[in-house]
């Protein structure tokens, strides 16, 4: 038995879920998300609790409990709280700019780089080095950051680069003028 797929989902005043056709449905206070279920589960919902339950005991079954369950229990976080991911860039003359729906980013390259707001993220600008990427489905937000970084990601030298908030690069030790004069 999984041991994921056992904890009861608890379900927030104003959220709501529903089964129907093999596609559940979660809506709440920021949006409504979906999620194609497949298996051989049943959703039973008692008052304000979701609970999963696996109806066979086969591998297949155990593993798509506890991920369910999981990816459930994220889409409630989502619309009721939502999700948020930071990012920071390290330049020399390196910058972000908000323009309309989309961000604009100078990061050492001859020319800037446009990335568009995605359907249902949102970016901010709190300063011209910090990116906030928010939106109630997790998947998107992480990667939408995760496409962001990679644009330029951080380089073991200097530091330079896109990274998240909080994340430490390990610096390597750059060349050495060791070993003139000697034979």
């Amino acid at each position: 038995m999984s041991r994921i797929g056992k904890k009861p989902v608890v379900l927030p005043a104003g959220v709501t879920f529903e089964l129907k056709d093999g596609v559940a449905t979660v809506k709440g206070p920021k949006g409504t998300l979906t999620q194609q279920i497949k298996g051989n589960l049943d959703f039973q919902v008692e008052g304000n609790v979701l609970n999963i339950v696996a109806k066979t005991q086969d591998q297949d079954t155990n593993a798509k409990h506890g991920l369910y369950r999981a990816l459930i229990a994220s889409m409630v976080v989502g619309v009721t709280t939502g999700y948020k991911k930071e990012l920071e860039i390290k330049g020399v003359g390196w910058k972000v700019l908000k323009q309309g729906n989309k961000i604009v980013l100078s990061i050492g390259f001859s020319h800037t780089i446009d990335v568009v707001e995605p359907e249902g993220v949102k970016f901010e600008c709190p300063t011209q080095t910090d990116i906030v990427i928010t939106g109630i489905d997790k998947v998107q937000v992480g990667q939408v950051a995760a496409n962001i970084r990679a644009l330029r990601e951080p380089e073991p030298y200097h530091g330079y680069g896109i990274r998240y908030k909080g994340e430490t690069v390990e610096h390597k030790e750059g060349k050495t003028s060791g070993g003139k004069g000697k034979k």
